[in-house]
């Protein structure tokens, strides 16, 4: 998931270099949504995993 926010941050660096602001904003704005549901849902991950705590194997 977090590949993903990476290949966004990259478009909008190249579309802001290359003068397309619109391009570069929208790539900004995705890439920050996508980021924040990726640490939403690592941290729900690790709260589910705390509260199962560890087995005896």
């Amino acid at each position: 998931m977090l590949s993903w926010v990476v290949t966004f941050l990259v478009i909008a660096l190249i579309a802001g270099i290359l003068g397309f602001g619109g391009i570069a904003g929208a790539s900004i704005e995705i890439a920050k949504a996508i980021f924040f549901i990726a640490i939403i849902l690592f941290l729900v991950s690790a709260v589910i995993g705390l509260a199962r705590g560890r087995t005896r194997v």
